[in-house]
């Protein structure tokens, strides 16, 4: 297990704060599993751990947010990644597609899910795009068990 979580330690992934409503009140937690899955029609998937409460919400409503953090969000991605309910206590976010959209994003999408997949102590929700909107920040990931960011090389041809 050990050698396992030493080479994810090694993948950079973007780090994003999922979220959905309860009502009036709003819900989160930071994933870093979170990826593109389709272009036609727009999907994706993130992974929930099985015990979180917004798994439930989830399931319940059948949708999601997601905001991919900036990189100057680190805090946001520490406050989100804790159990309890004042997560969004300090934190500056707004309804949009009647799901918690964080201020100061890198990206935002609204979701409706597709599917719930099983995968051990989580699940896969796959999720069709219903809205999504980039502001250009450079997004906050986590790589060697630390938040970063993306560098471009200059002068390396692609």
């Amino acid at each position: 297990m050990t050698a396992f979580t030493d080479v994810m330690a090694g993948v950079p992934t973007p780090v994003s704060v999922v979220t959905a409503m309860d009502g009036d009140r709003p819900h989160g937690t930071t994933v870093s599993a979170f990826a593109s899955l389709s272009l036609t029609p727009p999907m994706l998937l993130v992974s929930l751990d099985r015990r979180s409460d917004l798994l439930t919400l989830v399931r319940a409503s059948g949708r999601f947010g997601v905001n991919v953090l900036s990189r100057e969000q680190a805090a946001v991605a520490k406050a989100f990644a804790v159990k309890g309910a004042s997560k969004f206590d300090g934190i500056a976010w707004r309804p949009a597609n009647d799901l918690p959209r964080l201020d100061g994003v890198s990206g935002w999408l609204a979701c409706e899910v597709s599917d719930l997949v099983d995968g051990g102590d989580h699940v896969v929700a796959l999720g069709t795009v219903l809205a999504a909107e980039s502001s250009g920040l450079a997004p906050l990931t986590y790589h060697a068990r630390s938040f970063g960011t993306h560098v471009t090389f200059e002068g390396v041809a692609t």
